[in-house]
């Protein structure tokens, strides 16, 4: 019996989720139907909790202030109405659970951003499973200087 729930879930996980933790800024794409219409909702904010793991059931909670007001959202991880997650920056915390930027504003509510040697984000996010296949780059050779002529030199 279990086996058969498990394949069933199985079968609904994304294989397109990017990895992205607690602190991390997302760019979350929502998809919202009103009416007949369909449309895409982007919701950007910070992921202050994970839960459920990585499974069938694991969702995640983002936080943005808009308009002087904290607005938190629970998304479901592997949900078909989630179109897309971007990570824009890697946060660098210490803490499962961010629930104490609920009471902080301004430059207190930032989190931390992690430094990588390459300097770019989106460069240290991509690059990082090609680390390995660094490619080598060949020197030019240097061209040498004209020689002056003789009349050059007498000028």
């Amino acid at each position: 019996m279990s086996n058969v729930i498990t394949e069933i879930e199985n079968s609904q996980l994304k294989a397109d989720i990017p990895k992205f933790g607690v602190g991390d800024t997302v760019r979350v794409h929502f998809r919202i139907v009103e009416g007949d219409k369909e449309r895409i909702q982007v919701f950007e904010g910070v992921v202050i909790a994970r839960a459920n793991g990585e499974g069938a059931n694991g969702n995640f909670t983002v936080r943005r202030v808009a308009y002087n007001e904290g607005v938190e959202r629970v998304f479901p991880l592997h949900s078909p109405r989630v179109d897309q997650v971007e990570v824009v920056q890697v946060g660098s915390v210490r803490r499962a659970k961010l629930h104490y930027l609920r009471e902080r504003s301004g430059k207190a509510a930032r989190v931390k951003q992690k430094t990588f040697a390459t300097g770019s984000v989106d460069a240290a996010v991509e690059a990082a499973p090609a680390a390995e296949a660094t490619p080598v780059v060949e020197e030019a050779p240097v061209s040498e200087a004209p020689e002056t002529t003789e009349e050059e030199k007498s000028e």
